[in-house]
């Protein structure tokens, strides 16, 4: 196997992004290492937001709420997630694992910001997020999710079915594409590129493709007992927990009522499902989603 890093004229042309690279060295196990990306915006001393994407984006989909929460005085954290982004990508697909990336995500959590922070999680930033809110929930000040969900086996839908199976065996396997059939807001050519940016050949997609066939959806996965055991931890976090769910995403749609009916903290809360909205909701609605950590800040007394 081999750890490759995307050439860095890949990102030269990249729209509406101009922030510093930060870097970290992450132990991946097995005696390998990968140095991974990280945005980092704002008052290095400011209350901490860490934004999680998912699969198969990148922190470039965050690049309009950033601005937005640093304005309102948060330092804003933006790991990409590693496989992804300018971050090293490892091409073995059977490398990766829902564990690994749950322990490397972790690292990066406490080498760079262990203080409580806000956190917004979408897609795999969530099955990743809620799992660490749940292992170490006083690290989490309040939580803003977002078509997402944790599951833990079950019957997975006729869409993620179809989706899965896309991610596995697709000889065309384009990322731009994706994630422009997957917002409301049509994305540019240059946006489409920019999501292209990270992967320049089909190594290079190793962890794109293994995703998706990593969500324990059905009974017997691996994951579904971690999840089950995360699961009561989760339930009795009772800080502020928001959901604002895209009304247009097949894949996530519904799954914000299990949250809403199981996490204390959800309670009394004004949840939204918001439209126009697809699955990746930064895209479409990033005013409302950065003022709902905003106001979940507020309320859980991050920011005063």
């Amino acid at each position: 196997m081999q750890i490759l890093r995307t050439p860095a004229e890949r990102f030269a042309d990249i729209p509406d992004y101009p922030f510093t690279e930060n870097w970290i060295e992450i132990d991946l196990g097995d005696g390998l290492t990968a140095n991974q990306h990280y945005v980092d915006e704002g008052d290095k001393d400011a209350p901490p937001v860490l934004l999680f994407h998912g699969e198969p984006s990148w922190s470039f989909l965050y690049r309009k709420m950033i601005p937005v929460l640093v304005d309102a005085g948060f330092r804003v954290l933006a790991p990409d997630l590693i496989g992804f982004g300018k971050s090293d990508k490892p091409d073995d697909i059977d490398f990766f694992t829902y564990e690994r990336h749950v322990d490397w995500l972790k690292q990066w959590r406490s080498k760079v910001e262990p203080r409580p922070a806000a956190l917004f999680c979408q897609d795999w930033g969530g099955l990743l997020g809620l799992r660490m809110v749940a292992h170490d929930p006083d690290l989490f000040a309040c939580v803003v999710a977002s078509n997402t969900f944790l599951p833990a086996g079950g019957t997975p839908s006729p869409a993620f079915l179809a989706w899965r199976e896309f991610a596995r065996s697709s000889p065309d396997f384009k990322i731009g594409p994706l994630l422009d059939r997957a917002t409301q807001t049509p994305l540019t050519e240059a946006e489409i590129a920019a999501y292209d940016a990270p992967f320049p050949d089909e190594p290079s997609k190793a962890a794109a493709r293994a995703f998706p066939a990593l969500v324990p959806v059905e009974d017997g996965m691996p994951g579904v007992e971690d999840n089950k055991a995360a699961w009561p931890n989760l339930a009795a976090f009772d800080k502020p927990f928001l959901t604002l769910f895209g009304d247009e995403d097949p894949i996530t749609k519904g799954s914000e009522k299990f949250l809403i009916d199981r996490i204390a903290g959800a309670k009394g809360l004004d949840h939204e499902t918001l439209s126009p909205c697809g699955h990746f909701c930064q895209e479409d609605q990033a005013e409302r989603l950065s003022q709902g950590v905003i106001d979940m800040a507020h309320k859980a007394g991050l920011l005063t």
